[in-house]
């Protein structure tokens, strides 16, 4: 068995990024995670504050 192809190391630092799974891709990329981070909670409470507002019956005036 002198076939040294089995043995390959990849030197630190210096790792392929297509052999990472996208999840943790996705979490490397922590621009892209504050944007998210931002957006999400942004739309989902306009959405939840348009949603409220087109359902609350209008007031009666005293």
């Amino acid at each position: 068995m002198d076939d040294d192809s089995s043995i390959y190391v990849v030197p630190q630092g210096e790792e392929d990024p297509a052999d990472k799974p996208w999840l943790q891709r996705l979490f490397d990329n922590h621009w892209l995670l504050l944007l998210l981070g931002i957006v999400v909670p942004t739309l989902s409470y306009t959405v939840w504050a348009w949603i409220e507002l087109l359902l609350t019956k209008k007031a009666e005036l005293p």
